[in-house]
């Protein structure tokens, strides 16, 4: 056990955690000297690759030495912090990966406290210290008083520093000395972590030693059994289910008979060691036995669920569970019901629909399903609005056609009392925007916390409901010509805020099914902003554009122009349209309001009108009208 190493990389998204797990690999001889190999290889599926973010906790494994390290990358964007919180349990340590320039931001506080809380000690490495904007003296003393603030112990106070260029492959103790390396590599010459002269070409060499010797060997039970907590759940089609985690107890070899067991102590079934793996490069390895402390992968228990325990047949209790945070925010997925259901899609039906939905909490820790009073509609709950868009983008990707509401926050009572959930916001803005993006959160409920300035920016702290966020995203980019940045954490809650205005512009609605014509879009572009282009079918109650003023407004968008004996000028015939707009997932789910829904196909994404009859819609308002007076 003393030759294996656990640990854990967690950071803010964006600081370069997968970029630095790539050169991690490479510099450990995990990959031939001629081999080809992707950037960011960890980020192993297409959405993790279009978007440039870890969405789900991956493991690998290097060799340093004699020494085996187990490395896992962890999602940094706060969305999908359950992975986080369930993958520390699996390590012994963590490297806490902090952008030189943009300091600790919301998710680095979240990750860093949950990691104090089980008792490591963190070895914080400065990455991008090559910015031209990087501050790494001021953004040491900030991670110092994040780590006081979050009552760290003395132990945990007295942590290693490194200063790297993840890009590079660069990590020393020393700042100067990682610049000199990168000025050394810059300059053509290559560099070798392993070679003699380690004062020119260390590169990665000072980060793998302080792990050996910093991060504790994995402490094992003095049980006679194996037990296994299960991080992680995989598929195979040849093996079926495989269970992953941190092998405890005693050596487990194929063929040993474990019992599954849930975490509140029943016992779920028995069953024998089918496959054994473990884990180097990106490769598992299969193996007839294994001792303990190392991650392994094994299969032979198709009703493994994360949050499981395997344990040998003589002492059937289960381990610790992590405590997972609980979802804040819910949308209802329903079958689609529009004109155009099942054009496009391969599986349509509420049973379908329901089947990968519950599938989804299998792997999916910080997801919950629940069912409605109506069969056809069932209410996700998530993290953040990220969460839920990316599970909407795997589903139409795998050919799920459905359609989904507008975000809602989920609510509390205690005391009587209702609390709703708070969320710590930090924005970057230039100072000219600075007093715009104020007004805006102060609108939405929002209480400054700090306003720091750095060179021509400020950074703004905000403690905002989860509610006011919904939808601001794209206001905050609008109000600060795309040049504004912000980061987001779900931190507390608190009384309900009361009410907050909802979207500033209505929408234009269209009166009839049909194809878009040039003809009808022309004489009504001075009405507002326009989703849809000349020739795209639409139906009646679809949302094809954006209202200029804040009520909605039904326009004809399929109207042609009446034929006639007399012939028309070529400018006449010259119809001059500006581009429509075309929206994004994200921006689809921010944008509809609370009487609309967003039709997700394969293909296609429309906003409609949850009520698609414009009379109905009368009524409706009407109802609704009466019941506030």
């Amino acid at each position: 056990m003393n030759e294996i190493r656990n640990i854990a990389i967690i950071a803010h998204v964006d600081h370069g955690k997968t970029t630095l797990v790539d050169q991690m690999l490479r510099q450990s001889g995990t990959f031939r000297d001629n081999q080809h190999v992707d950037e960011r290889v960890m980020d192993s599926n297409d959405l993790e690759k279009e978007k440039g973010i870890t969405i789900s906790a991956k493991n690998t494994a290097v060799k340093w030495g004699s020494t085996k390290i187990n490395i896992v990358d962890t999602p940094g964007h706060a969305d999908f912090g359950g992975e986080v919180e369930r993958i520390l349990k699996m390590v012994n340590g963590v490297i806490l990966l902090v952008d030189a320039a943009e300091g600790p931001l919301p998710q680095t506080k979240f990750v860093l406290r949950k990691s104090l809380e089980l008792g490591y000690r963190p070895i914080v490495l400065l990455n991008k210290v090559d910015r031209s904007d990087a501050r790494p003296d001021d953004v040491l003393n900030e991670v110092f008083d994040l780590f006081v603030s979050l009552h760290a112990s003395d132990e945990q106070l007295d942590f290693p520093v490194l200063y790297a260029v993840g890009l590079k492959g660069i990590a020393t103790k020393d700042l100067q000395a990682t610049m000199q390396l990168l000025d050394y590599q810059q300059s053509g010459q290559s560099s070798n972590p392993t070679a003699s002269d380690k004062e020119q070409t260390q590169g990665l060499y000072d980060l793998f030693e302080l792990i050996l010797s910093h991060v504790p060997a994995p402490t094992v039970g003095s049980g006679v059994t194996p037990k296994m907590l299960v991080s992680n759940v995989d598929w195979n089609d040849y093996v079926g289910r495989i269970a992953i985690g941190r092998l405890d107890g005693a050596n487990c070899s194929t063929q040993t008979d474990l019992a599954l067991v849930s975490p509140d102590g029943k016992q779920k079934s028995k069953g024998r060691v089918s496959k054994l793996f473990t884990f180097h490069g990106l490769q598992r390895s299969t193996i007839e036995a294994i001792e303990p402390g190392d991650i392994i992968a094994l299969a032979g228990f198709e009703e493994v669920e994360i949050g499981d325990t395997l344990t040998g047949l003589a002492d059937p209790t289960p381990l610790e569970k992590v405590n997972i945070d609980q979802p804040t925010l819910a949308m209802f997925f329903r079958v689609n019901t529009s004109p155009f259901a099942g054009k496009e899609g391969d599986y349509v039906t509420s049973n379908q629909l329901k089947d990968r939905l519950f599938r989804e909490t299998r792997t999916n820790v910080s997801i919950r399903i629940e069912n409605t009073d109506n069969p056809d509609i069932f209410r996700v709950s998530g993290r953040g609005e990220l969460q839920l868009a990316i599970l909407i983008e795997t589903m139409r990707r795998e050919g799920y056609e459905f359609s989904v509401s507008r975000p809602e926050v989920l609510t509390k009572e205690e005391n009587g009392q209702i609390l709703e959930p708070y969320e710590e916001v930090v924005i970057d803005v230039h100072m000219d925007y600075s007093s715009k993006v104020i007004d805006q959160l102060q609108k939405r409920r929002g209480v400054m916390q700090s306003m720091d300035q750095e060179g021509e920016n400020h950074r703004l702290t905000f403690i905002v409901p989860s509610r006011g966020l919904i939808g601001y995203r794209g206001e905050m980019l609008t109000d600060t010509r795309g040049t504004g940045v912000m980061h987001q954490q779900f931190d507390s809650y608190g009384p309900y805020a009361g009410e907050i205005a909802g979207r500033s512009r209505g929408a234009l609605i269209a009166l009839e099914s049909g194809d878009v014509t040039s003809y009808a879009l022309e004489g009504l572009q001075d009405r507002g902003l326009f989703l849809v282009e000349p020739g795209v079918p639409v139906y009646a109650g679809q949302v094809v554009g954006i209202h200029n003023r804040a009520d909605d407004l039904i326009v004809n968008v399929v109207k042609k122009k009446n034929l006639t004996n007399h012939r028309a000028s070529q400018t006449a015939d010259a119809v001059k349209l500006s581009k429509a707009a075309t929206y994004s997932l994200e921006q689809s789910i921010e944008f509809i309001d609370r009487d609309e829904l967003l039709e997700v196909t394969p293909q296609s994404l429309r906003i409609r009108k949850s009520a698609l009859d414009h009379n109905e819609r009368k009524r409706l308002e009407k109802k609704k009208e009466a019941a506030l007076v």
